[in-house]
């Protein structure tokens, strides 16, 4: 065990005992009425009954889905309140711990009015996150993300970093193919947009430095299944959510979101897909830098992703993604994309994250990026 700052207390170990951990946090907090937000990945800890043995009260959630609702988290809170739980367990992927996060954050609030649109206040709910995949970093960010009729929304606040996590690889041992090189794809894509962010700083280059260097060194293994690739691979994905927990993401996720639902692949996937391609716009287009630190820094930057990538220069690091996703990842599908649906992504992308791009992105470069991106399908 290992304390992270002042605010989050870290497990790390492949063959962590969840059982010992859970008693030990619920002693700590006087709690004894957890309440579960589990994923589909939680069936192979095979504890569930032996918790509610030892925890008559406890309580299990499962209905959300992979990308979860505002619907589904009200149906959750509402039984958490029913049951008067007194501590929130998130045991999955970052659709778990979003939804667990949000759960906590609308546990107390009260009226009709809808809880996106109220502010979020701190409270005395503590949230044990245990993530089974290695990606979305979400057990050491302070934000989640929900849908709310078919829009993504944000939801922020410093109290929904969770207080205790558990980092076992041996938890992704069970993962599907395709789960596990999406993952590993979106800790990756983090780490890079978290270092060329416009908001980062020398802690947060720190964090994301030693996520691209884990992944680099863990990604055979990893992909092989075998066991300290699986561990340094949930590090990897862990030092990444640390890294956005400070800059959040840019172009290549705010891209990405609308992608996952228009054909049907998985979200480490989409963003990895577009990160190569809005970085290439950016090599070409410095002139446009928005970073006060101007562009000499910007490429300076470039030059440190690329030799973190084992790479030259910026064009053989997107030459060496391209080929890391759709050749030795094999993640590659066809669609047909309608001018209609191009325009849809465009208008889907999130503003705010555009911001926080280092190179300045409108309208006609967002379409110009969309074409490169599917150009002759994905």
């Amino acid at each position: 065990m290992n304390n992270s700052g002042n605010t989050q207390t870290e497990y790390v170990g492949y063959e962590i005992d969840i059982e010992s951990v859970l008693d030990e946090v619920l002693e700590k907090e006087g709690a004894g009425r957890p309440f579960f937000v589990v994923g589909k990945a939680f069936e192979y800890l095979k504890i569930e009954e032996r918790i509610r043995e030892k925890y008559p009260h406890a309580v299990f959630f499962k209905d959300f889905l992979p990308n979860p609702t505002y619907e589904s988290v009200m149906s959750g809170r509402e039984l958490f309140q029913k049951n008067a739980c007194d501590i929130v367990i998130a045991a999955g992927g970052g659709s778990a711990i979003d939804v667990a996060k949000c759960i906590k954050a609308y546990a107390f609030m009260e009226g009709e009015e809808c809880c996106l649109n109220q502010p979020l206040t701190d409270n005395q709910v503590k949230i044990l996150a245990v993530p089974t995949t290695a990606g979305t970093g979400s057990e050491a960010t302070h934000f989640a993300v929900i849908y709310y009729q078919g829009k993504k929304e944000s939801v922020s606040h410093r109290s929904l970093l969770p207080e205790y996590v558990v980092l076992s690889g041996k938890l992704l041992e069970s993962l599907p193919a395709y789960q596990r090189k999406a993952t590993a794809l979106d800790a990756l894509c983090h780490s890079i947009e978290s270092l060329w962010s416009v908001s980062s700083t020398e802690e947060s280059k720190g964090y994301a430095t030693e996520a691209v260097e884990l992944f680099m060194k863990c990604l055979a293994p990893y992909l092989r299944n075998e066991e300290d690739g699986n561990q340094e691979m949930m590090r990897a994905a862990n030092y990444a959510g640390k890294a956005i927990n400070i800059t959040k993401t840019t172009a290549a996720h705010a891209m990405s979101y609308k992608m996952n639902a228009l054909f049907g692949i998985s979200h480490g996937h989409s963003a990895a897909l577009c990160l190569p391609k809005v970085w290439n716009y950016m090599i070409h287009h410095m002139d446009q830098c928005v970073d006060d630190r101007g562009s000499v820094y910007l490429n300076t930057l470039f030059l440190y992703i690329s030799k973190l990538l084992g790479c030259a220069d910026p064009a053989e690091s997107i030459s060496y993604l391209e080929r890391l996703i759709k050749d030795q990842m094999e993640l590659q599908i066809t669609n047909t994309v309608t001018d209609e649906e191009l325009s849809e992504l465009v208008h889907s992308v999130n503003v705010e994250r555009l911001a926080n791009n280092p190179v300045a992105l409108d309208e006609t470069a967002l379409l110009e990026i969309y074409r490169d991106i599917l150009s002759g399908g994905i």
